[in-house]
């Protein structure tokens, strides 16, 4: 039988955890990815979003509550080079060129010169950068700056990339156009993707499912599937199902917050 490839049971998280100022960050969290999901997490600023990611990327420790990826734990998991990460910043370094940068994990994982340009050809290609490979990150747009930490996080090939509002310094049009793409990536790599956002449209655009967690404590509100035909396109930004989503996902935020009030 095929484990799920992220499970966490009760999980909760409390900063400062026994003093005056503890934040209580995210309650009771159960939730199970299967392979090639694409889940995004959505809710109201400092619900825990980010967090959430954090700990299923082993960036920070739950203070109760179980977490296994494929199938053992996440500490494990990320020695085990089972994740690729994509921040809202790109963080690319302005000294090393495009194919530099996204060479950089395979040249701390000590692969062969030839298999690490072999595989950034390959990851630009995916990205459509093929001919900026030559190219310092001061030299491309803001969008394409996150196109070339994409390819970085996909280049050891993980199973689980994990994105913290990656477009979201993004103009809408750059936004919507990423979308797409990050779609493709998805379909050609078979990675199973967590995705924090702010945006509903975003969310029920790029989702199989979408959940939407209440404000802090963090707790899951909703796990709503979203059930629109793949591949997608701009046309489906104008289906009536679409529409039908958003306003499903808009009005769990806005059940979730009444909740808390």
């Amino acid at each position: 039988m095929e484990h799920p490839v992220i499970l966490i049971n009760n999980l909760n998280k409390i900063f400062g955890e026994g003093t005056a100022n503890a934040v209580h960050a995210l309650k009771d969290i159960s939730l199970t990815v299967q392979s090639n999901e694409f889940i995004s997490l959505i809710g109201p600023s400092g619900c825990g979003k980010s967090t959430l990611l954090r700990i299923i990327g082993d960036l920070t420790q739950p203070t109760a509550g179980d977490i296994t990826v494929n199938n053992k734990t996440a500490h494990q998991a990320r020695l085990d080079r089972d994740y690729g990460m994509v921040f809202q910043a790109a963080t690319l370094y302005d000294w090393r060129t495009v194919a530099k940068n996204v060479q950089l994990p395979l040249e701390l994982m000590k692969y062969p010169r030839a298999e690490r340009e072999a595989r950034t050809e390959k990851m630009l290609k995916l990205v459509e950068l093929g001919d900026f490979a030559k190219h310092y990150p001061w030299q491309l747009s803001g969008g394409m700056q996150q196109r070339v930490a994409i390819a970085r996080a996909l280049s050891f090939e993980p199973s689980i990339l994990l994105m913290d509002e990656p477009f979201g310094a993004l103009d809408e049009m750059t936004r919507e156009r990423l979308n797409l793409e990050v779609l493709s990536i998805w379909d050609k790599t078979k990675t199973t993707v967590v995705f924090v956002t702010h945006s509903i449209t975003e969310a029920v655009f790029l989702s199989t499912r979408v959940v939407v967690m209440s404000a802090r404590p963090g707790q899951i509100a909703e796990d709503i599937a979203i059930n629109l035909p793949q591949p997608r396109n701009a046309d489906t930004r104008e289906q009536v199902r679409f529409f039908e989503l958003e306003t499903e996902v808009r009005e769990a935020l806005r059940k979730s917050e009444s909740q808390k009030l």
